[in-house]
């Protein structure tokens, strides 16, 4: 039956129980949102906002804050 033994059956049984099967949609959806954004990030690539002082240009980051030892001032 659609390639799925008895102990396959069994998991998905045992699935259903546990959680439901109103629930089931969302952790499809959710385990497939987890494995695309883990393929994007072995990719290296990236969705995510600049941070706060990134020159994406220059490949630098200034820093957030200055120590009051440090000679250079930001």
């Amino acid at each position: 039956m659609f390639g799925l033994s008895l102990g396959h059956l069994i998991i998905l049984g045992v699935v259903v129980l546990l959680f439901g099967s109103r629930r089931l949609p969302e952790l499809g959806a959710a385990l497939g949102r987890g494995m695309h954004a883990f393929k994007k990030g072995l990719s290296g690539e990236e969705d995510l906002p600049p941070a706060l002082g990134h020159k994406p240009e220059e490949g630098t980051r200034e820093p957030d804050a200055v120590l009051p030892g440090d000679k250079k001032k930001a």
